[in-house]
């Protein structure tokens, strides 16, 4: 089989009831780099559904049971062992997915990193069984890309007609009653936001240009991701948050809740980019992760010395970051296990966003926390040769 076949085939399946093989198998037969959630995890979400008997919502392909159980992980009645896809809160995923069952959209709000994509892309996984119908939010997002646009060739050709529109995301997804994701929403300008609020309200989209208008199917839904950290954004408006049930994602509570999250993206996708290179050490992705926490919550993790904190979020997936990059370093430039040195190098990136302000920052918790740590010399050495 050629590549292009491999890779139609692969594409394919993703509608398929079933996967025969096991994750490690089923990463190791494709030839895309990121595969959709519900292609990757879909011999969890078939095992959910043959053991899921609880009610489901009109067009669910699970109960809301089996949709919270997929994203926090567990263990079915026969043995089999879903993975977690969210660490956290448990309550927050249960409100999250109970919104999803009424009439109101959901909008999934933090900082940068808290996986408000990875949510949200993991539940229309786990309810549509397609997480494609996505709208990325921009500075350049326009009410098209919304709503619906033209094949302009044919508009020409025969004028006005369906034949002639391009449906959107959103408005596919009112069609055959499945979740529409809308990312960055405060990216998008406000007067095109509210393009979404007719939608919300009315569950229709009108469409004026031929006299008609689409309306909302049942399983229909809206979930959005929104982050209070951008600069220029675009708040929402009262009429449209009303649309709303906003669920915030926090940071990770603990320490050990955080590591647990790194350890397990930083492992999955050292598979998917086939790296040459061990699994990092725990102790390792527990020293990115505890710096992170200290310079974000600007004191030290026995709360004895006040810290300044740089102008970036430090956020885990920043984390998870650092230590991919890592380890890319030790797999093709290194001995493959993952050491100071090779981590050092995305710290610095990581922390130091603004040259200036982040740089005293930086040097300043090299001299005082680093520097005195033991254990963290090593750390403090490999600083030198990237400052």
């Amino acid at each position: 089989m050629t590549d292009s076949k491999q890779t139609t085939k692969t594409r394919t399946s993703k509608k398929a009831a079933t996967v025969e093989a096991s994750p490690a198998i089923a990463s190791t037969q494709t030839t895309l780099l990121r595969e959709h959630a519900e292609h990757q995890f879909a011999h969890e979400l078939d095992e959910l559904a043959k053991q899921d008997t609880r009610q489901r919502p009109p067009n669910w392909k699970l109960s809301p049971w089996a949709v919270s159980t997929y994203l926090l992980g567990g263990i079915l009645d026969n043995g089999f062992e879903v993975s977690p896809k969210y660490i956290g809160n448990r309550r927050v995923i249960e409100i999250a997915v109970a919104t999803l069952t009424t009439d109101r959209a959901l909008l999934l709000y933090g900082v940068p990193g808290t996986a408000k994509s990875w949510v949200s892309e993991h539940l229309s996984a786990a309810i549509a069984g397609d997480s494609t119908l996505l709208i990325q939010g921009t500075a350049g997002t326009s009410e098209e890309a919304i709503r619906y646009g033209w094949n302009y060739a044919r508009l020409l050709a025969e004028g006005p007609s369906m034949q002639a529109l391009v449906p959107s995301p959103m408005m596919r997804a009112m069609e055959i009653g499945q979740i529409a994701r809308v990312e960055e929403l405060t990216r998008i300008p406000s007067d095109v936001q509210d393009t979404l609020i007719t939608i919300l309200s009315e569950k229709t989209l009108p469409i004026p240009e031929l006299n008609t208008e689409a309306q909302a199917t049942k399983g229909f839904n809206v979930i959005a991701t929104a982050n209070n950290r951008d600069r220029g954004v675009n708040e929402l408006s009262s009429a449209l948050k009303r649309r709303f049930n906003t669920v915030i994602l926090p940071v990770p509570d603990s320490a050990e809740d955080e590591v647990n999250i790194v350890q397990r993206r930083v492992t999955s996708l050292g598979r998917a980019l086939e790296l040459p290179a061990e699994p990092p050490a725990l102790e390792e992705i527990r020293r990115v992760v505890t710096i992170f926490r200290e310079l974000r919550n600007g004191v030290t993790s026995d709360g004895k010395t006040k810290l300044k904190s740089p102008t970036g979020t430090l956020s885990t997936a920043e984390a998870i970051s650092v230590v991919s990059s890592g380890m890319a370093l030790s797999a093709h430039f290194g001995d493959g296990s993952l050491n100071a040195s090779d981590l050092m190098a995305g710290l610095v990136g990581a922390v130091i966003k603004d040259p200036v302000q982040d740089q005293v920052v930086w040097k300043e918790y090299l001299e005082t926390v680093v520097k005195e740590r033991e254990g963290w010399k090593d750390l403090y050495r490999a600083s030198r040769e990237v400052m």
